[in-house]
């Protein structure tokens, strides 16, 4: 999982994971609700207004560089609902999602996949973040 790193989630931001979390507290997807549940555990929580603009937020564009193969990808962090792997569209709840959220430009996590195996991930860029946008409602 995550070292001791700071973790940054917005309250709107909190409000919403938490009932992703509730509503996905059983079945299939249970595993990794409690991983996100225990991210947002430690997390920081700030107003929206005051997230800086290298923080993974929801719905923010993140580019990460995955350590052992040097490959690079560009995402969007998006809630259970609106993900579509073939546009890009990752859900909080997937592994490399629960990962992202909260994160920095410039950390580096190692994240467990199924399977025993892990990833090393850093983040290299958020190119889109709604807050700094001034879009606080997505």
């Amino acid at each position: 999982m995550r070292s001791e790193q700071t973790l940054i989630v917005t309250e709107a931001d909190l409000e919403r994971l938490r009932q992703v979390v509730d509503h996905n507290g059983g079945g299939r997807t249970a595993e990794f609700a409690e991983m996100l549940d225990a991210e947002l555990t430690r997390a920081r929580v700030v107003a929206s207004e005051e997230v800086p603009p290298d923080v993974v937020t929801m719905n923010s564009k993140v580019v990460f560089e995955d350590e052992q193969s040097g490959e690079r990808r560009e995402v969007t962090l998006v809630y259970p609902r609106d993900a579509s792997s073939d546009d890009g569209r990752i859900s909080v709840l997937a592994p490399i999602g629960s990962a992202l959220i909260g994160l920095t430009v410039g950390q580096t996590i190692t994240w467990p996949l199924p399977g025993g195996r892990s990833k090393r991930l850093r983040i290299v860029a958020v190119p889109y973040q709604p807050e700094a946008s001034g879009h606080y409602n997505l």
